[in-house]
């Protein structure tokens, strides 16, 4: 029965987590869209005091986003490092000991990173490295907050997949397309390439396909590439789940909610370049990326608990093992 309880509020303490991990993206991404990255020019002090100690007074235009940038990664750092040791105290699985502990290490490297891109005058490799570690980092506490559950270990028979390249496949393919999207518009941002191509849909020269100028006419154009491979994959990954697991709710609900994001982003990117990078968009258009991860990495995870990939052998279907984590080298 204790054991039980420890489940429920660690559980619950981990979705805490992740959601002020997301919180912690979209703080980010005003920092970025405010370009208020060195208005705290010392780390890890601010302005020579301790940034907890930093006087309110003094968080004025700027200063105050990227301030609470700091602080806000700092409690999200506490969240981590005290979820890491209540896995290692009470959870029985050392796989999921394993992804606590990593979730840390990746916090741990990305404060560094962040301080190094304030140090270094925001280069855009670290600073993108960093922007990319965030997603990660959300992505593990997404994890984590998952196998916690009391679903998880409910969950003792597996279907079978229909098809060779199903869900397991589909979505496993769509969450690398979206972070490596991701990952493109924040090397796009974090060297102020946003607006190389300045209008939307159709370059300035009237084509899809714009004249290659600059590098940041380049990357632009990449990312825009890439929403329509990750438009194509989650239609692909929808199509597949919709036609042979219709009535897998745990699944179905969560694709319309991505799809439903998917919508919502593509407006919010075309806003973006209309508006010439107003705030409120840019801001919301990162942030709405990482919710579209965060979803499909719920079902990547969730189908490969739930699936067992075509012809697999019988004893794997009637002993409920995680293939997925046995492949990551995690269990």
């Amino acid at each position: 029965m204790e054991a039980r309880r420890n489940a429920v509020w660690i559980h619950w303490f981990a979705i805490f987590t992740a959601a002020c991990c997301f919180i912690l993206l979209f703080i980010g991404g005003l920092v970025t869209s405010h370009q208020a990255g060195l208005s705290v020019p010392d780390w890890p002090t601010s302005y020579g005091w301790n940034m907890f100690t930093f006087p309110m007074k003094d968080w004025t235009g700027n200063i105050f986003y990227e301030h609470t940038h700091r602080l806000f990664a700092s409690f999200v750092g506490f969240l981590i490092l005290a979820l890491a040791i209540v896995l290692q105290m009470y959870e029985p699985r050392k796989w999921v000991k394993r992804l606590g502990w990593a979730a840390l290490g990746c916090v741990v490297l990305q404060g560094i990173l962040g301080g190094i891109t304030v140090l270094m005058y925001l280069p855009p490799a670290i600073s993108s490295a960093h922007a990319g570690l965030g997603q990660a980092v959300f992505c593990l506490t997404i994890g984590i907050a998952m196998v916690t559950g009391r679903a998880w270990e409910n969950q003792t028979t597996r279907k079978t997949e229909r098809t060779k390249i199903g869900v397991r496949v589909l979505s496993l393919v769509t969450v690398i397309a979206i972070f490596t999207q991701l990952m493109i518009g924040a090397v796009m941002r974090h060297t102020f390439s946003g607006l190389a191509i300045p209008t939307f849909p159709f370059a300035p020269n009237g084509s899809l396909i714009p004249d290659f100028t600059s590098f940041g006419v380049a990357i632009n154009f990449a990312h825009r590439v890439g929403a329509f491979v990750v438009t194509i994959m989650m239609f692909l990954t929808a199509r597949t789940l919709f036609r042979w697991y219709p009535r897998e709710k745990s699944l179905v609900f969560p694709m319309m909610f991505a799809m439903l994001l998917l919508g919502i982003q593509i407006t919010l990117g075309a806003i973006t370049i209309w508006s010439q990078k107003a705030v409120t968009p840019t801001t919301l258009h990162v942030s709405c990326g990482a919710a579209i991860l965060g979803t499909m990495v719920y079902i990547m995870v969730k189908s490969r608990h739930l699936f067992l990939p075509k012809n697999a052998h019988a004893t794997h279907a009637s002993h409920g093992l995680d293939d997925t984590m046995v492949t990551a080298g995690i269990k």
